[in-house]
């Protein structure tokens, strides 16, 4: 969790995951269904981002002399 914008993506993502399955849930219509695999795509992914590694080395820059 060194990358401050990729934990905030994961927990982004994880919340509008919960929060569609959620609003499915309860907005007191019988026609809409919680989508299961999508939500638990999302969550997983969400994880993912929060548990990534990021990059701390600098790319490797090949110089060639003229």
């Amino acid at each position: 969790m060194k990358n401050t914008k990729t934990t905030l993506a994961g927990v982004g993502a994880i919340l509008v995951a919960v929060g569609g399955a959620l609003r499915a849930a309860f907005d007191n219509d019988a026609s809409t269904n919680i989508d299961i695999a999508s939500t638990i795509a999302a969550v997983t992914a969400g994880i993912g981002l929060i548990l990534a590694k990021d990059a701390t080395e600098k790319p490797l820059v090949i110089e060639t002399k003229p």
